[in-house]
Parts: C-alpha cells; sequence; structure tokens
C-alpha cells in the first residue's frame, strides 16, 4: 500500500471519527451554543424559558441535520431543513429582528466549527480531516441561512399584510354576503384585487390541519405558517386574502386575465406538497369560479362541503377539477346504489377484484365515442379482443355498449362504484359517510388528471 493512499484512509477516518464524536455531543453542543448566544445577542437573553428551549431544539436539530449530510457526503436539500419555517415564524411573532436571528444562526455554526477543531486535535489527518469539512460546512451554512431568512421574511410580510384588523374584518363582511363600498375595509378589499366589479372571477380555498396539532401550541403556528405560504399565491398582480379563522384559514385568490382554476388549483398543490415537506400537512377544499364577491357566500360553503371528500392522508379536493357527471356521483347515496341492476353490479364486482379489464373496456369505448377500434387503440388491444370484452359485458349485464342509454347506465354504475372503497380481507366495517365521501373525490380526481391530487384529511370542526 503506497505512502499517499495511506495518508487518504487516515483523513477519511478522522472525520468519521470527529463526525461519530459531534453526534454523540449534539445536546451538549446545543447547550454551549445557546449560552453563547444568550451571551451575545441581548433579545435572547431577555427571552423566557420557553422561548429558549425551543432555540436549544431548533439548534439541536440544525446540528442532526448538518451532521446527517456531512456523515452521508452529500449537498444540503429542502428536505433536509425542513423544519425552520415554523421556528423562523415563532422568532418574528416573538419580535426578534431578522439581523439578530441570522446573527443567532451564526453563533451556532460558529460553536460548532469549534467543536470540529478541538476534536480534529493536532495530528495531521484530524486538521486535515477538519479542513475537508469546511466546503461542505460553508454550503449547508449558505443553503440553510437562505432558506430561513426567507422563512423569516414570508411570515413577516403575510404578518404585516394579513395580521391588521382590517384584513380579518373584511373577509368576515365579505363571508356576510356584503360588498365593501367605502372606508378601510373597500381599500383593504382592492389591495387583495376583491374590488365591487361583479366579473372579478374568485375562489375561495379553505384548509385545516390534517392529523392531531402540536400539543404545545394546538396547531397555531402550522396554522399561520400555511397561511403566509397561501398569501403568497398572488393573483391578478396581488396577494391573496388569506385569514386564519379558528381552526381553519379561508383565503380567496382571484383569477387574473389570462389564469384558469386549473393553474390556480396546480398552485394550490404545489403549497400544499412545500407545506408537507416541512412537516405541515393540510386538508383544502377549492370551490368553482364565482363571478365577484357577491357569490363568495356560495363559494365558501362548496369549499367547506367539499372538504367531506378529502381522503385522510391530506391533499387537495378541487371542484374545478371534476366533471358534473363525477360531482354527481360523488354525491349519490345507497338508493341510487341500489337502483343498479344486480348483474351490473356483480359484473363490475367481480372485473374489479380481477384488475379492472371490463370496466377499462367500458370507458375506452365511451371515450371514443363508441368507435371499436378507437377502443382498441386506446386500450393497445386488437380489435377483436375489444369485440369479444363488448361480448362479454352484454352477455353478464343485458346491456349493449352500442346503446346510448345502456352505455350511461355501465358508465353509472362504474361511477358509483368508484364513489366505494375498494373492499380488501383487513378492512373493517364499512365507513361513514365522510370516509367514503373521501375514497369518492379521490377515485375521480385520479380518473379525470391521471394522479393522485387529491391526498388529504380535515380536522374536526
Amino acid at each position: 500500500m503506497s505512502t499517499g493512499s495511506s495518508t487518504v484512509e487516515a483523513v477519511r477516518a478522522e472525520r468519521s471519527r470527529i463526525l461519530a464524536e459531534l453526534l454523540a455531543d449534539v445536546d451538549e453542543l446545543a447547550a454551549a451554543a445557546l449560552a453563547a448566544i444568550t451571551r451575545e445577542i441581548a433579545v435572547y437573553a431577555a427571552q423566557g424559558p420557553n422561548f429558549l428551549a425551543d432555540v436549544r431544539d431548533h439548534v439541536v436539530r440544525h446540528y442532526r441535520a448538518k451532521l446527517g449530510v456531512l456523515l452521508e457526503e452529500r449537498t444540503v436539500t429542502h428536505e433536509d431543513i425542513s423544519f425552520t419555517r415554523r421556528p423562523a415564524m415563532r422568532r418574528a411573532r416573538a419580535g426578534v429582528a431578522l439581523a439578530d436571528y441570522i446573527n443567532a444562526f451564526r453563533v451556532g455554526q460558529r460553536i460548532f466549527w469549534e467543536a470540529v477543531v478541538e476534536r480534529a486535535g493536532r495530528s495531521f489527518a484530524g486538521r486535515e480531516a477538519a479542513l475537508s469539512l469546511v466546503a461542505e460546512l460553508m454550503r449547508y451554512a449558505d443553503f440553510a441561512s437562505t432558506h430561513t431568512a426567507n422563512a423569516y421574511m414570508e411570515f413577516q410580510q403575510y404578518a404585516a399584510a394579513e395580521a391588521v384588523r382590517e384584513s380579518r374584518d373584511l373577509l368576515e363582511t365579505l363571508l356576510a354576503g356584503c360588498v365593501p363600498t367605502r372606508g378601510r375595509e373597500l381599500a383593504a378589499a382592492q389591495a387583495h384585487g376583491l374590488g365591487s366589479d361583479a366579473r372579478t372571477p374568485l375562489l375561495v380555498v379553505i384548509a385545516v390541519l390534517a392529523g392531531p396539532p402540536a400539543a404545545f401550541d394546538g396547531g397555531a403556528d402550522a396554522r399561520h405558517a400555511a397561511c403566509a405560504a397561501i398569501a403568497r399565491t398572488v393573483g391578478n398582480g396581488v396577494r391573496t386574502l388569506s385569514v386564519v379563522r379558528q381552526s381553519e384559514i379561508v383565503a380567496v385568490p382571484v383569477l387574473g386575465p389570462g389564469a384558469g382554476a386549473e393553474e390556480l388549483c396546480d398552485r394550490m398543490q404545489a403549497v400544499l406538497e412545500t407545506l408537507a415537506a416541512e412537516g405541515i400537512r393540510l386538508a383544502m377544499g377549492i370551490s368553482t369560479v364565482s363571478a365577484g364577491v357577491a357569490q363568495i357566500p356560495q363559494a365558501y360553503q362548496e369549499a367547506r362541503a367539499v372538504l367531506d371528500f378529502v381522503p385522510e392522508e391530506g391533499g387537495v379536493a378541487a371542484l374545478p377539477r371534476i366533471t358534473p357527471f363525477q360531482y354527481l356521483a360523488l354525491k349519490a347515496d345507497d338508493t341510487a346504489r341500489n337502483l343498479v341492476d344486480p348483474r351490473i353490479t356483480a359484473l363490475l364486482a367481480e372485473d374489479r377484484a380481477r384488475g379492472g379489464v371490463l370496466t377499462a373496456t367500458i370507458r375506452a369505448f365511451a371515450a371514443a365515442d363508441l368507435n371499436l377500434r378507437a377502443a382498441a387503440e386506446r386500450l393497445q388491444i386488437h380489435p377483436n379482443t375489444a369485440q369479444y370484452r363488448l361480448r362479454r359485458i352484454q352477455e353478464r349485464t343485458g346491456r349493449s355498449l352500442r346503446s346510448i342509454k345502456d352505455l350511461v347506465e355501465l358508465l353509472v354504475a362504474i361511477a358509483l362504484q368508484d364513489s366505494q372503497p375498494a373492499l380488501g380481507p383487513t378492512l373493517g366495517p364499512a365507513p361513514g359517510p365522510t370516509n367514503a365521501g373521501r375514497e369518492r373525490l379521490a377515485t375521480a380526481t385520479d380518473e379525470r388528471h391521471g394522479r393522485g391530487d387529491v391526498r388529504s384529511c380535515h380536522e374536526p370542526r
């Protein structure tokens, strides 16, 4: 073995030793960092024990995230530091200036580096190992401080724009069906693009936390952080009116010229996914497009109602993403399902258990406007195979797919079947109406878009 390779191995061994020792001493390092922060930054020294405990926890999470990146020898990502949004919001709410907040971050990084140097010792391999960490530590610090500062500024902008009484009063006025005509409410409405113009297209979005709220604040921090993120969804060149209203977040985004409801739904989906990556899971309901502020109360009721269709995993339930036919199927009750011919029900249930080949054929035939060859191309099968399937369906159900009346009846039966969760041996009693509704929307949206756009639950209201 050459001397050069021996040196490289020695440096790598020292690097691993240093990082392992730091990981074992994370709590001790965090305590040292907290002591330095309170010693050097007056605003932190003036805070109470709960605030300082939160700071210490934040430092621990930063140190663990950084060590994870270093041990795995990879680049830091947004997922690694997704925990920083809510602490940044709490610092802003506590009145900590951004300069002090970033300074505290830098103090924490300095304490970490001093610990690296101390554990490196005086050996050549130890010092080289410490030097090998410099560039990676700088990258982490730059990335994390930028992300942290952005989260802080986002909440600060939200607080400046939304925490004023006028915004909350404005929302209550709009939900009561009134249109502001003068004074501060009118100014606030215009600032959010919600003037009295009856032609202004808008939607109402309602979001609630998915899962149990945090024990220490009842979910308040998560709601305000989510509200701030939703407020940044700009429409028509203005910030979206977004307000925390008890256990829910209510937003009224305005559609700008040339912008459609689908685009807005995609942007809300992106917000939800970003928040989910940061540990904030939401259920979100989006209304149909309304023409003007006078229709906001109705849109609000639509958004609340559609939350009942959201599955428990968390996500967006958007009315602009489903057809009237799908919506009617989602709202159907047991009577509608009992009206389906038992022969059709039996065929669909059996087909579902076998992979849904015949159901897919019915859908493809309808989508191809009753053109057998086009349906076969959609299914990537031979036309003779498609013809055979049509005969099987007719033999089993007594319905011909070439009859519009029969085809509609089959499509309705399929839609009603889709509204029910798949049966399985591990499932208990049938879910109640709310859970069934959630499964309905998940299925309908997947069918329309080819992807899982509905992935959320809502907390009890």
